[in-house]
């Protein structure tokens, strides 16, 4: 199970969403993000959080949503929130537009334009 799941997260991380990596080990892979690395582990038994693990800043969500739906991945729709055609949610103040989506292994994603 291991070595699969490493290899489908890091050509999802890699190829879907066009992130570098920037080093391996025998644990684990680190991709590079602006100013920081984010680790990715296998970890056997695990439970995503219903809630988002990460997320980042973009200019234009509704260019991203569609390149994310182009590779497969369409943004996710939470009950009890209006999303546009996209699947992008409007913040109530107007302010911020945002997208939720899930790596391969069911951790929620967010992009954030403000």
């Amino acid at each position: 199970m291991g070595s699969s799941t490493r290899e489908r997260s890091l050509a999802f991380y890699q190829g879907v969403l066009g992130l570098a990596l920037h080093s391996s080990d025998a644990f684990g892979d680190f991709i590079a993000l602006e100013g920081a690395l984010l680790r990715l582990t296998v970890i056997a038994d695990h439970t995503p959080s219903p809630h988002p693990v990460l997320g980042w800043e973009v200019a234009d969500i509704a260019g991203k949503a569609r390149a994310l739906l182009e590779r497969g991945v369409p943004l996710t729709r939470f009950p009890g929130m209006e999303h546009d055609d996209l699947g992008v949610w409007t913040s109530p103040d107007g302010r911020s537009k945002v997208g939720f989506f899930s790596d391969p292994d069911g951790n929620v994603l967010m992009l954030t334009q403000r």
